[in-house]
């Protein structure tokens, strides 16, 4: 598996923010992960990735374990995160320049223009990361993470500020790069589930109340938003 999740848990004092979650991740799969503001999306991304640590519990990446073997995670990892942290004085090809060499990428000169076109970022390539609008910050963070060619794409709400035809292209770039690697995206827009992924986790207070294939909710003959407002207004509440 690509990602193995086992009874994660995140505690912040008293607050259960993720309440002993498991799923299991295979090469090939976009799965959207879905929840509303505070349901534990983010941490537990954070968790797989290695920025925070759980409180129990276990998770593995392409079998590496995240506490122990944190460096071989993520050298297989491409993260997105929800505030895309990004040099705002650095030029966009110096910026994945530095990201190239945090990664050790060979051929780095080739594999930065490879990405700068794959994302839409050519016209902009001479630019200081600063005077980017939002949706081209959002692709210079989605070309860094794609940057070292990593087998797992962990993106945490990936088409935030994009404009309607950039979506359109972003979700047409996940879904490609999806038939290879291993993507886990959260979202809040049920349209990008349905284009893009064959799965849906559903977490809320903190607990996994849906893990199933696209197909079979769509069998519902329901649209993803009931199901979605259904499922999380059933949720338990941890604490």
């Amino acid at each position: 598996m690509s990602i193995t999740v086992q009874g994660l848990t995140k505690k912040f004092s008293t607050q259960v923010a993720v309440n002993n979650i498991s799923f299991e991740l295979k090469k090939g799969e976009v799965v959207g992960f879905l929840g509303p503001n505070g349901a534990g999306k983010s941490t537990t991304m954070k968790m797989i990735t290695g920025y925070v640590p759980p409180t129990d519990g276990k998770a593995s990446v392409c079998g590496f374990d995240v506490s122990e073997q944190s460096m071989e995670v993520r050298k297989r990892i491409g993260y997105l995160p929800e505030a895309n942290p990004l040099y705002y004085d650095m030029y966009i090809r110096e910026y994945l320049e530095f990201t190239a060499g945090i990664h050790g990428v060979t051929d780095a000169k080739h594999r930065i223009e490879e990405m700068i076109t794959l994302t839409g970022l050519t016209k902009e390539a001479a630019k200081k990361i600063g005077t980017l609008s939002k949706g081209y910050k959002q692709r210079v963070g989605l070309a860094q993470a794609m940057l070292h060619n990593p087998e797992v794409l962990i993106l945490d709400e990936p088409t935030s500020g994009l404009d309607p035809i950039q979506i359109v292209e972003i979700r047409d770039l996940i879904t490609e790069i999806g038939k290879e690697k291993t993507v886990l995206l959260s979202t809040h827009i049920m349209q990008e589930v349905e284009a893009m992924c064959s799965r849906v986790i559903i977490i809320s207070n903190g607990n996994i109340v849906t893990d199933d294939s696209l197909t079979n909710l769509q069998k519902l003959n329901r649209p993803l938003e009931d199901i979605f407002r259904e499922r999380v207004g059933n949720a338990p509440v941890t604490s």
